[in-house]
């Protein structure tokens, strides 16, 4: 056991996504969320004042704050792998946002840096601990579609230019549907068919410049600087194939999750969420429902389980090896994309093990 009672968190990041995290840290028994820091403070103290947090400002409130154990790292993608240094070398462990950095040697420096430390990383995504892919997860150990042979996912939308106030950032360096859908998607393929031995992929853009749509900044324009579309395949090193599609460039919504098998074709729920139904479809019949799967929590869920487990002394399951594979497998897809060439990926992980059937996030157990 390291310590008793609940875990002291901190969050780096106020901005958008920062709102669900404060609510489920709140929520937890199991964790207190005691500061927020930011670049700007005067967003993290009106976060603070909107929310009820004790202390705020700059970053110092948190990585200085030695009741805190966990740092949640909200910043931009750009900024995880320098704000994960700094919480490691204040003596914190660190939950960071996706991804873990935005390229091999800073993902392998955050890892080595908390390995010497003696603390832990952990990183989103965590929806692959939701209910919905825990059922999937859960099916396909059960045999319900037989041996699993490959995956189909598709994500493609019009871009979120048409939406966001502030899209350029997803349209730039670390970010595009690889860097920023890409997560939660090959997170899941993971922890269902283990780590991915090799891919080929090709990344095109539909136009150099894009004009935000939505907010106070509509009709400016912003240069689209990485594939706004990813088209991959991968093989596992288990001998499973993936086919993927992510697009930023499609005037068609559409989500399909399908992973096929000897027997049947599972359609999964969306893995960018902790829940939704799952389906089956087997030769010659119509698609039947395995059931719809109901939430018990969001995002934070990950930090939640990596608070217990600093208490319990075991490990978490949204590691940081996990998160740097998953990191490993979308720069050497980009990189399959300028070369024209299969790319080997050197890393390798273990899927995390299941959650018990009686996780409960709403429970005091510390």
């Amino acid at each position: 056991m390291a310590g008793r009672g609940p875990v002291g968190v901190g969050i780096i990041g106020a901005g958008v996504i920062s709102g669900t995290y404060i609510e489920n840290l709140k929520s937890f028994p199991d964790t207190e969320l005691l500061a927020i820091g930011d670049l700007y403070p005067e967003i993290a103290e009106a976060k603070a004042a909107e929310y009820g947090i004790a202390s705020a400002g700059g970053s110092e409130v948190v990585l200085n704050n030695p009741d805190i154990e966990i740092v949640i790292n909200l910043t931009v993608p750009s900024a995880h792998a320098e704000v994960a240094a700094q919480a490691i070398a204040a003596g914190k462990n660190v939950w960071n946002e996706k991804p873990l950095a935005l390229d091999r040697e800073a993902g392998k420096a955050t890892l080595e840096a908390a390995a010497a430390a003696g603390v832990r990383v952990g990183c989103a995504p965590d929806t692959f601990l939701g209910s919905g892919m825990q059922a999937v997860k859960a099916a396909l150990a059960d045999g319900v579609i037989g041996q699993p042979l490959s995956a189909l996912f598709l994500m493609q939308q019009p871009g979120p230019d048409l939406w966001h106030p502030n899209p350029a950032f997803l349209f730039q360096y670390g970010a595009g549907p690889l860097f920023d859908i890409g997560p939660y998607y090959l997170t899941a393929l993971v922890q269902l068919f283990g780590p991915v031995a090799s891919v080929a992929s090709i990344g095109t853009k539909a136009r150099e410049r894009r004009t935000i749509m939505a907010g106070p900044k509509a009709g400016e324009e912003f240069d689209v600087t990485v594939p706004s579309q990813t088209v991959a395949l991968a093989r596992f090193e288990s001998g499973q194939a993936l086919t993927l599609v992510l697009s930023f460039d499609s005037a068609v919504e559409r989500i399909l999750l399908e992973v096929t098998g000897t027997d049947a074709v599972l359609e999964m729920p969306d893995p960018n969420m902790f829940d939704g139904e799952l389906k089956l479809r087997r030769p010659g019949v119509d698609w039947e429902s395995l059931g719809t799967t109901k939430a018990k929590s969001a995002r934070g869920t990950g930090a939640l389980d990596m608070a217990r487990a600093i208490r319990e002394g075991r490990p978490h399951r949204a590691t940081g090896d996990l998160a740097y594979h998953v990191l490993d497998i979308m720069v050497s897809m980009a990189e399959s994309a300028e070369s024209g060439e299969v790319v080997q990926v050197e890393s390798t992980v273990q899927p995390s093990a299941p959650l018990p059937a009686d996780w409960d996030p709403l429970a005091a157990t510390l």
